[in-house]
């Protein structure tokens, strides 16, 4: 079953700033607490990161995911899910507006299991990523 949901918010960073805090792949572990561990295994020709590795925890259960990264300059950042034992898919996108006093940002993310889970439990797992990629990522990026 796959969900997927967005949410809008405003962060008081330029969208350089926020670009970066994205691409600060070994600080997921501290924005965000169903990421355990997450490196780097390989970058783009600039030096953003390209493929992801990262154990996550949600709903009782851990998983090893790979995710391949594809920047759009400071427009966007998307994410899709490559490797995972309990997702079947992952896809995400940041997106970016510069306003006066910062960036606009949009969350979009769709999320699928392989294992059987009931579907408000998949939603709950979706509204937390959600407010992690938003509430708590926008907190990281005007701490950094």
């Amino acid at each position: 079953m796959a969900v997927s949901g967005s949410t809008e918010f405003d962060v008081a960073a330029t969208p350089e700033q926020v670009m970066d805090a994205v691409a600060a792949i070994e600080d997921l572990p501290q924005r965000s607490g169903s990421h355990k561990s997450a490196v780097v295994e390989s970058r783009h020709d600039d030096g953003r990161p390209h493929r992801v590795v990262a154990e996550v925890a949600a709903a009782g259960l851990t998983d090893t995911e790979v995710t391949e990264y594809t920047w759009d300059g400071l427009d966007s950042v998307s994410w899709t899910l490559v490797k995972s034992a309990v997702q079947s898919e992952q896809n995400a996108t940041y997106t970016l507006t510069p306003t006066a006093t910062g960036t606009h940002v949009r969350f979009d993310l769709e999320i699928g299991v392989k294992v059987p889970l009931p579907g408000f439990v998949v939603k709950k797992i979706l509204k937390g990523a959600l407010t992690t990629g938003s509430k708590d990522f926008a907190k990281y990026v005007e701490s950094r």
